[in-house]
């Protein structure tokens, strides 16, 4: 049996509890001729933007970050009211690449260095098949525990639909880091699954859900991580609030 216990972000100052047993937007404003730029929206509430990000980071591309403010679009987006995926868009050596998957494989091709995918086939597949899921999955997830770096809402009330997308993604990060040894879901290296993942870490601690030792440990790693916590900081500084967002409901 699992020892019970409360994990603490030191950090953030708050706790994590454990508990036993995108179409294209082009537009000149946004394009720096000669550079590579990744285009993203709300560090705060936006996942996808976080997940393009830390994919960009992780490939070593050097890159500069353009940051759109929240418009009619990104805000609908945003609010789960628009199925268009506005951002990160990612520009680099004359192509325009969007969608956080088709970022991800274009920067596995380009910076294979990088080792963003596992190297052996059987293990790139699985890789592949959970960010998928997490890529076109876990909707009621998604709409009751909305991405908000700044916020905490402690003894928050999860809807029964949200707690089995929960269930769902604590069992698939189980699996991974049993299989592949840890200390990140395909082993040594933290790689493309890790940051489609990412932003539900950031959500765990946001509506503190509860969780067991070995999973606390997974998102204590993730959040230690410095490109993870650079988009936090920087997430913090910004102005920018969605109201419907920031409530508690």
């Amino acid at each position: 049996m699992r020892r019970t216990g409360v994990v603490r972000f030191a950090r953030r100052g708050v706790r994590l509890r454990c508990r036993g047993t995108n179409g294209n937007q082009q537009g000149s404003d946004m394009e720096v001729t000669g550079q590579t730029t990744l285009t993203i929206s709300s560090r705060n509430y936006s996942s996808w933007s976080m997940r393009g990000w830390l994919l960009a980071k992780l490939s070593g591309l050097a890159f500069e970050t353009i940051s759109v403010p929240i418009d009619a679009a990104s805000r609908a987006e945003l609010l789960l009211l628009s199925p268009s995926i506005l951002v990160p868009c990612l520009r680099h050596d004359g192509s325009t690449v969007w969608d956080t998957l088709a970022i991800a494989e274009y920067l596995n091709e380009i910076r294979p260095q990088a080792r963003l995918l596992p190297d052996d086939r059987r293990a790139r597949a699985h890789c592949r098949s959970i960010c998928g899921e997490m890529h076109s999955g876990f909707s009621a997830l998604r709409s009751a525990l909305p991405m908000n770096l700044r916020a905490h809402f402690p003894g928050f009330r999860i809807w029964s639909r949200a707690q089995h997308d929960i269930e769902r993604i604590v069992t698939i990060w189980r699996e991974c880091l049993a299989a592949y040894g840890g200390p990140w879901l395909f082993g040594e290296q933290i790689g493309i699954a890790d940051a489609m993942y990412a932003p539900v870490v950031t959500r765990f601690l946001t509506y503190d859900v509860k969780l067991e030792p070995d999973i606390a440990e997974y998102c204590m790693r993730m959040l230690a991580h410095p490109f993870v916590a650079e988009w936090i900081d920087a997430a913090k500084a910004e102005h920018e609030d969605i109201d419907e967002l920031d409530m508690e409901f």
